[in-house]
């Protein structure tokens, strides 16, 4: 049974020292410390008279060297790309790949399972919550965009009726869709309140003084970094808001930073350049629908030709079904997601429950109980 808990306490314990390490946010960096290849990376990380053994180095250049080629392999090709429905599924999909990589690097690390703090535990359960909340509205968002795709198959139904009042079923369709889109969904509203707080409450007490330790903490910031970031990009192409969006600031000498430099530079610039220019906007589906709702409204609301209305009308379908497409394998990716954190979390209210004795486990379940 002790092998068991360990096994399964280390398989998510990534998540429960996920929100130990600080991401240090529109700050002036220090001067550039070259990383150096030979000797002791960690000098500045470490205590005096702590080795890193070729091993422990070995593990996390690997998995920095990992993290690198997956901010590359994000970045788009072009600015065209930003922000459509497929990159967003790509970010996700990477996201949960680094999780899945921190779990490896666990394995390689052979980490025991300790006696956790109490207060780690709250602060671990306090944000998990933000991580599953943010996955909550992005997914309620993507369900609420993708509830307006009902207003313009009505459209498109009404351009092949016979009725002679198909223009003015077909002008309420649009109607709703315009007021449907327009709304504002409160969850979202909160999604930058979330992430303020979530980045506020990272500088902690660190874990123990140990070289696996430390390494362990070098490798989770990577992990943090990334989360933040691909939810920072999520909340501001969701809530047709840039308020707030800084950039995050990493230092020069991890193996990773000039690679995520480039695509938050590259993705951040974009989503700027798009909001400054007044756009309401950044997803690229939802820009392609909105043009063709522009271009036919004005058809079915004097009335007018049918070849016209149904050329136009087939024009919006086209773009209407490749969002709700791309909603649909984006919610997929945001469950998925959700699945990890939660999973986390009931791995270590497991451990927790057989960990501490008769007099103990209330504590424990209140806990449960609290952040449900």
């Amino acid at each position: 049974m002790e092998q068991f808990v360990i096994h399964v306490y280390g398989s998510h314990i990534y998540l429960f020292i996920l929100v130990q390490f600080n991401i240090k946010m529109s700050r002036a960096q220090e001067p550039n410390r070259p990383f150096l290849p030979f000797g002791n990376p960690f000098k500045m990380m470490l205590p005096k008279g702590s080795y890193l053994s070729p091993k422990l180095i070995e593990l996390l250049n690997s998995f920095e060297k990992t993290l690198a080629q997956r901010f590359r392999n994000l970045k788009p090709q072009s600015k065209e790309d930003i922000l459509t429905l497929g990159w967003m599924k790509c970010a996700m999909e990477s996201l949960s790949a680094i999780h899945t990589d921190i779990k490896e690097l666990i394995t390689g690390l052979e980490l025991p399972v300790g006696d956790w703090d109490e207060k780690w535990v709250d602060v671990y359960l306090d944000n998990s919550v933000k991580l599953l909340d943010l996955c909550i509205a992005f997914s309620s968002e993507i369900s609420r965009v993708n509830q307006g795709h009902l207003y313009l198959k009505c459209v498109v139904h009404h351009s092949e009726c016979a009725s002679s009042n198909k223009f003015v079923r077909a002008c309420s369709s649009l109607d709703g869709w315009k007021q449907h889109i327009s709304s504002k969904n409160p969850r979202m509203q909160s999604c930058f309140t979330i992430l303020e707080n979530l980045i506020a409450t990272l500088d902690l007490p660190k874990i123990k003084n140990s070289s696996k330790g430390k390494v362990l903490m070098r490798a989770m910031y990577g992990v943090k970094v990334a989360t933040v970031f691909v939810c920072k990009v999520f909340a501001a192409a969701f809530s047709g808001s840039a308020e707030k969006f800084l950039d995050l600031h990493v230092p020069e000498t991890l193996l990773w930073a000039e690679a995520f430099n480039d695509l938050q530079a590259f993705v951040n610039g974009e989503i700027r350049s798009k909001y400054f220019s007044g756009k309401a906007t950044v997803l690229k589906e939802l820009e392609a629908v909105d043009a063709s709702v522009k271009k036919l409204y004005p058809i079915v609301q004097e009335g007018g030709v049918d070849e016209e209305f149904k050329s136009s009308s087939l024009e919006l379908g086209k773009s209407a079904e490749k969002l709700s497409e791309g909603l649909d394998s984006l919610a997929k990716e945001v469950d998925g997601f959700f699945q990890i954190v939660l999973t986390g979390r009931d791995a270590l209210l497991c451990n927790l429950r057989v960990g501490t004795n008769v007099a103990d486990k209330s504590q424990v379940e209140k806990k449960n109980v609290a952040v449900k």
